[in-house]
């Protein structure tokens, strides 16, 4: 019998979320929830030469209180697209898979949604590809409070909570105390790793 899991959204979520999703074949992305600052929602860490650098997809000033994660409307006043490609290629482009992946991020970046569900879903669904999943990916349909179904990630993957997932030790680019790989995103390990990606997972 198919096993089904719930997730967040994530923006280029980090190596853990898919550490999880890769064990199961049905994945559900909860469209219907509240919308959460500071997660990871819109926000994901990669490592630069000074340590993590943060990265965050800005979102209209009305879509923050109490409104639905499916209605978050993405910020374009600021250049977040331009930033955040320019980040990725200073901090991974002398990685060893960085000019194999980097288009394949870049586009999805630079593409214009409305929506942030939407960008995110798409980045998911990439990587997804990279590491060769079959996973079926798709959205909930309404929201089930936590702790009332099984196989629920959705509110303990998050950076302001401490996590025991610990990757299996990769090399990286830079060699950086502290860089905290457990909260890094899945894009450094990509773009370290490349197609042994799964195996540090």
């Amino acid at each position: 019998m198919p096993q089904t899991v719930y997730f967040s959204t994530a923006y280029l979520p980090p190596a853990e979320y898919f550490a999880r999703l890769l064990h199961y074949d049905i994945a559900l992305l909860e469209r219907e929830e509240n919308y959460l600052k500071q997660s990871y929602r819109n926000r994901c860490y990669i490592l630069s030469a000074g340590g993590p650098q943060m990265l965050t997809v800005p979102v209209l000033a009305g879509s923050r209180h109490k409104t639905l994660i499916k209605d978050i409307r993405i910020d374009y006043t600021k250049r977040w697209q331009q930033v955040h490609v320019g980040a990725l290629a200073s901090s991974y482009r002398s990685s060893p898979f960085y000019l194999y992946y980097s288009e394949k991020f870049e586009k999805t970046i630079l593409n214009k949604y409305d929506f942030l569900l939407d960008l995110n879903m798409d980045l998911i669904r990439e990587i997804l590809t990279i590491l060769k999943s079959n996973i079926t990916l798709t959205y909930t349909t309404e929201f089930i409070k936590a702790g009332n179904t099984d196989n629920d990630f959705r509110y303990n993957i998050n950076p302001k909570l401490p996590s025991k997932y610990r990757p299996k030790p990769y090399p990286q680019v830079f060699n950086v105390k502290d860089c905290y790989p457990n909260r890094l995103s899945i894009v450094d390990l990509i773009f370290n790793a490349g197609p042994e990606t799964v195996k540090y997972l």
